[in-house]
């Protein structure tokens, strides 16, 4: 689905991805793990659009992707989360899934004259498929909630839901586990997992939650110093000495406890 070849961002002298090459298999849920500043976000907004590259190249199912812009990227069905949620905190859950699709009749002010008819079936088709999400993910009983006043999980979902409005390949989650209890984290990696499973989404999950990456992930990718450092099973990736040098400053493997256990990873 995606391969990366020695992808590099620089900010003047700083070299926050440094030369990174991996590859993102279909159908994989594939977690991108590393100390911070190792440069996993940068590396997500280069590969998403956000950021221009520096150098180096990106290529999404055979075609040359690199420094396209988000809104081309989205339309290819590359999509990206964020560590902090950007939902339209004045819509409704309902109304922020609904405005996702794009091209929609009544975008334009001719259209809101004329084809009145048109745009009432198009909102009827997506409440629906709006209703449909947040059946999937359980939240339908937030639907007319003001999405502001949801709380940091709930609101994770919502991002996850927004991707289920459009036909992504691939989504690219950034720290979807950041601020969220550990029933909602439960309940989105059942989402994760069953978007995978049963409709073929292809997914790149940024966590620091070992337990998290380790019951959703493999392949694990791990990145240090803006450079591809592992790659392999969960299981054997906390056994690497390079990672735990990485992580923990330390070559003692007892320590892995302590990234496996908590957050401190």
């Amino acid at each position: 689905m995606i391969q990366v070849h020695d992808l590099h961002r620089h900010f003047g002298g700083f070299r926050a991805v440094d030369g990174a090459s991996l590859t993102i298999e279909t159908g994989s849920i594939t977690g991108l793990i590393g100390p911070n500043g190792a440069g996993k976000s940068t590396l997500f907004n280069v590969i998403a659009g956000v950021l221009p590259p520096t150098s180096g190249r990106v290529i999404m199912d055979g075609e040359d992707i690199t420094g396209l812009p988000p809104h081309q990227l989205f339309h290819k069905g590359l999509l990206r989360t964020f560590q902090l949620a950007h939902e339209f905190s004045s819509m409704t859950v309902r109304e922020n899934l609904m405005m996702v699709p794009g091209a929609q009749t009544g975008e334009t002010l001719w259209n809101t004259w004329f084809q009145r008819a048109r745009i009432r079936n198009e909102e009827r088709a997506l409440r629906q498929k709006a209703d449909e999400v947040l059946d999937f993910l359980t939240i339908s009983h937030v639907a007319d909630e003001k999405a502001g006043n949801l709380s940091g999980g709930q609101k994770k979902l919502l991002e996850l839901g927004r991707t289920m409005m459009v036909d992504a390949k691939i989504v690219f989650l950034d720290e979807v586990g950041a601020g969220v209890n550990r029933t909602l984290l439960g309940t989105i990696g059942d989402a994760i997992v069953r978007l995978n499973r049963e409709r073929g989404y292809t997914f790149c999950v940024i966590e620091h939650d070992m337990d998290f990456i380790g019951r959703l992930c493999d392949p694990v990718i791990v990145m240090a110093a803006g450079k591809v450092l592992a790659e392999g099973p969960a299981a054997h990736i906390m056994e690497n000495e390079a990672v735990i040098e990485a992580y923990l400053g330390t070559g003692l493997k007892n320590k892995v406890v302590e990234t496996t256990t908590g957050d401190t990873a």
